[in-house]
């Protein structure tokens, strides 16, 4: 059998591009080189990756076909529930005061905080979800399309946050944020002083360190804020001693909106951390999958990870704190 080597200039290429593939016994008559087991196993490994990219797409592709579909109906921000008050006798002459609210038992109140250019719609079946399993508190806050700033998002959301908690009670609230929503309640907590109030804060695809992928929308400035190195991503990697937020970040490696893919872990040296790599579905699917959202009912119920002992769960989540960048693994596909 004659083997040609006109192609062994390029495989310190493939090299780099398949790390880890299994090797192949050497050719008679081939000089041993480094990776070339690597390029004869590539067709089997695209076609496993191909697979998967397929699934993830028509997923992907049908929740934004139903997305579109309930677009209108969360365009109108939820409505409120009145706030309670207190009976009084029409025959006293100086009625008393309401009487001061006392923080309810159990769980906090959730609020939920959707990406760019969307809005509370992508958190109906979640929402379903966590009302299903004792989250009776559940809320969204709608942000204007043409809203050109993480900060004032961000001090909208603590405005959200503290009316939610003078109307029922609680002393904290848990939220999640989907894409610019994370990143949004993230510069909540750290740099407004929502530590205070916010216990939890999981975030989905969020771009912590900021996301290079569609250079053309440069134009909107919100997109310029979440680009590496600007001054909002700066700002958030600056100090944060005693924030008292548990964080929970959950990432996808077929989110084709972060990039790096990386890009969704959370590292700081001073937040309580908790990351959960995601396999097999993409960025639209994070607040939809059902077994994302036991993930995150899942990091809801764990008040302290640094006090409660690791407990194994239906979505076998590998859970840990500090700040490394694969903390935990979660498989959907």
């Amino acid at each position: 059998m004659k083997v040609t080597t006109a192609a062994l200039p390029l495989l310190p290429l493939f090299q780099r591009l398949l790390p880890g593939l299994p090797g192949l016994p050497t050719l008679p008559g081939l000089p041993t080189l480094p990776g070339l087991s690597d390029v004869a196993a590539l067709p089997g490994r695209l076609t496993g990756l191909s697979l998967t990219l397929l699934k993830a797409s028509a997923l992907e592709a049908a929740i934004l076909a139903g997305h579109l579909l309930l677009y209108p109906y969360g365009i109108i921000q939820e409505r409120r529930p009145a706030q309670a008050l207190r009976p009084t006798d029409s025959q006293d002459p100086q009625p008393s005061p309401p009487a001061r609210r006392l923080p309810v038992p159990g769980s906090p109140p959730v609020v939920l905080l959707h990406g760019f250019i969307d809005n509370r719609s992508v958190f109906l079946l979640l929402r379903r979800s966590l009302a299903q399993h004792g989250r009776h508190e559940i809320e969204s806050l709608n942000y204007s399309p043409l809203t050109c700033d993480i900060r004032t998002a961000a001090e909208l959301l603590g405005r959200h946050v503290e009316e939610i908690c003078e109307r029922t009670g609680s002393e904290r609230v848990d939220v999640v944020g989907h894409s610019l929503g994370g990143l949004i309640a993230r510069y909540y907590v750290q740099c407004l002083g929502g530590d205070l109030r916010v216990r939890t804060l999981v975030t989905l695809g969020t771009p912590h360190a900021g996301t290079k992928v569609a250079p053309l929308a440069n134009a909107h400035p919100i997109v310029r804020q979440m680009r590496p190195g600007s001054a909002v991503i700066e700002e958030l990697t600056g100090p944060a001693p005693g924030c008292r937020t548990q964080f929970v970040s959950f990432w996808s490696d077929l989110d084709h909106v972060m990039d790096p893919l990386e890009t969704a872990c959370l590292d700081h040296p001073d937040l309580s951390v908790q990351n959960v790599r995601v396999s097999g579905i993409g960025h639209l699917a994070l607040p939809v999958h059902p077994t994302i959202a036991t993930g995150i009912r899942q990091a809801l119920d764990t008040v302290d990870p640094e006090t409660q002992s690791e407990t194994e769960t239906e979505t076998e989540t590998e859970t840990g704190t500090g700040t490394g960048k694969h903390d935990g693994g979660l498989t959907v596909a």
